[in-house]
């Protein structure tokens, strides 16, 4: 499942996942009986230390539900301990110029320079795999995405999406709105930027996601190329679903 989630994500398939704030794995049991497509643990904006998130990706890949990253930095350390753990992939926030592009798509793919090896991890199979398998496993199914949330990388979107390695493109519409000196992610300026962004990803035949609040905005980002949507977070859904009921039930009186 997870092999085939990239095949799927660069097809242009529509992709269906959240983000997920709680660092702990009894989530991950209840989001893989959802039809989402995937999860992303938000290791940026979360308390997700090494062991939580060791103990969520594991978790993930028991019950075979892809899953993403959000790593805090793209360094070769923060995306190795992602990768090593069991992650499908990761999402790299920040990623505003080629050289950050290269030197993030490097630190994620085995070769000189690049990934350290280990055929002992959750990933690799714990020593029980040959090394041309293991390889070839992160050929077939790692991924690699670019956050574009500055104007630097609307800017720079093309040559991003043209660097080897990088998979997808991730344009965050509300961190671009506060970088455009907005305060709401759907100003005709930011639509813009996503749009540019959309149109560099497709150019390089990358996937091209977003974030989304709710279904309702699915219609108008998918008009602008988007594929793969991270809705919301378990939070809202929560939330969500909280105040639908009390708010249904405290319409009796």
């Amino acid at each position: 499942m997870t092999t085939s989630f990239k095949t799927r994500m660069l097809s242009g398939e529509i992709l269906v996942g959240t983000f997920m704030k709680t660092p702990a794995h009894e989530m991950i049991e209840v989001l893989a009986l959802s039809r989402l497509d995937f999860i992303c643990l938000d290791a940026e904006h979360a308390p997700f230390d090494r062991g939580r998130m060791d103990i969520c990706l594991a978790m993930c890949r028991a019950l075979k539900i892809p899953a993403l990253v959000r790593v805090p930095a793209g360094t070769p350390v923060e995306i190795l301990k992602a990768l090593d753990s069991g992650a499908t992939g990761i999402v790299v926030p920040h990623v505003n110029t080629v050289e950050k592009a290269q030197m993030v798509a490097q630190a994620a793919r085995f070769g000189h320079g690049g990934r350290g090896y280990a055929g002992s991890t959750r990933w690799a199979g714990y020593a029980t795999r040959p090394m041309t398998d293991v390889l070839q496993q992160s050929i077939d199914e790692t991924i690699v995405i670019a956050q574009i949330e500055e104007p630097e990388g609307v800017e720079a979107a093309e040559a991003i999406a043209a660097t080897d390695g990088i998979d997808g493109l991730f344009v965050g519409p509300a961190d671009l709105a506060v970088c455009y000196g907005k305060t709401n992610p759907a100003d005709p300026m930011v639509l813009e930027a996503i749009a540019d962004t959309g149109k560099a990803a497709k150019a390089h035949d990358k996937a091209f996601m977003t974030f989304a609040a709710g279904a309702a905005a699915g219609p108008d980002l998918h008009k602008l190329g988007v594929t793969m949507f991270f809705v919301a977070s378990e939070h809202a859904f929560m939330l969500r679903g909280a105040n639908a009921e009390a708010d249904a039930l405290h319409a009796l009186s």
